[in-house]
């Protein structure tokens, strides 16, 4: 089957707006006419491709497996456009990304490396501490944050929504009392954040589920998550962590399930550097497909 470069420029735009109306002020085209190739495009591959819903479009499991495709053509076109201009197609020099450890662990090496595989010139560095980067003083050329910044030469572009919800490992539960309510978390022992090293709110899971202290807390995710895997007791985990830990299953997750956003902070003189501009968009759409992708193998 053949595909008309117009059609998926149309649908990246879409992707990437997540409405028809965003999609059009890009393209410069009416809404309408957005939503009739859509249409079109779907019919063609016999498959939706967004979960439709008045908030927006946002990709399906399909859609997402289209837009991987559709991204490396972009790249294709843009490479040649930028050969036939004289100018080199890859990026290029040293990139480095700030993080929690949580994602620095759990996606961002999967994407980096994919990044690096299409642009063999380029070098990531991922400096993963669990607080927030100083872009100003130039820790990094972006960071990955739970919140906007509120001040400071910043600009701040959402990446996507991930989940978390309370977990353990199979073996502790089986040797422990029955957890049915929440009343039943009383007497397990819970794993969770330094309290005065909590970075940012957003990671003040602990506050949501009613628990009041921790028996075992570390500042960074990966330890908390190791002591999951080995039995030590319970604590909230980034579903998209869950694919690497297969001994480790949700708990009481119909009373605890948490949402937070991943944000992409870049400092506002950066925003004419193409190379950090594309590299930030890989990026952004490379994290986005991840977490959808290691989410949705959680059952």
């Amino acid at each position: 089957m053949s595909f008309d470069w117009d059609d998926m420029r149309i649908f990246l735009a879409v992707a990437r707006g997540e409405s028809l109306s965003a999609a059009a002020k890009v393209l410069k085209l009416d809404p309408a006419t957005v939503s009739r190739r859509i249409a079109r495009l779907e019919e063609k591959l016999g498959a939706a491709l967004f979960a439709k819903s008045v908030q927006g479009y946002v990709l399906n499991q399909e859609g997402e497996r289209l837009m991987a495709h559709a991204m490396r053509a972009e790249t294709a076109m843009g490479q040649a456009a930028e050969e036939l201009r004289g100018e080199a197609g890859q990026i290029t020099g040293t990139v480095r990304i700030g993080a929690p450890d949580g994602s620095a662990n759990f996606l961002l090496p999967q994407v980096c490396a994919a990044i690096c595989d299409d642009n063999p010139g380029l070098e990531v560095q991922i400096v993963a501490l669990p607080r927030v980067f100083n872009l100003s003083k130039r820790e990094a050329d972006m960071a990955i944050t739970l919140s906007p910044p509120t001040a400071g030469r910043l600009m701040s572009k959402k990446i996507t929504d991930y989940k978390l919800h309370l977990a353990a490992n199979r073996a502790y539960l089986d040797s422990h009392a029955p957890i049915k309510t929440l009343k039943d978390l009383k007497g397990h022992r819970v794993i969770g954040y330094i309290p005065d090293m909590i970075f940012d709110k957003e990671v003040d899971y602990l506050a949501e589920t009613g628990v009041d202290r921790v028996s075992l807390a570390s500042n960074s995710v990966a330890v908390q998550v190791n002591w999951v895997r080995q039995g030590a007791g319970l604590a909230i985990v980034h579903d998209f962590c869950m694919p690497t830990l297969p001994d480790i299953c949700r708990v009481l997750p119909e009373k605890i399930s948490l949402t937070r956003t991943f944000y992409l902070v870049r400092h506002l003189d950066d925003r004419r550097v193409e190379r950090l501009n594309r590299f930030a968009e890989l990026l952004t759409l490379g994290l986005k497909h991840e977490v959808n992708h290691l989410e949705a193998l959680v059952k």
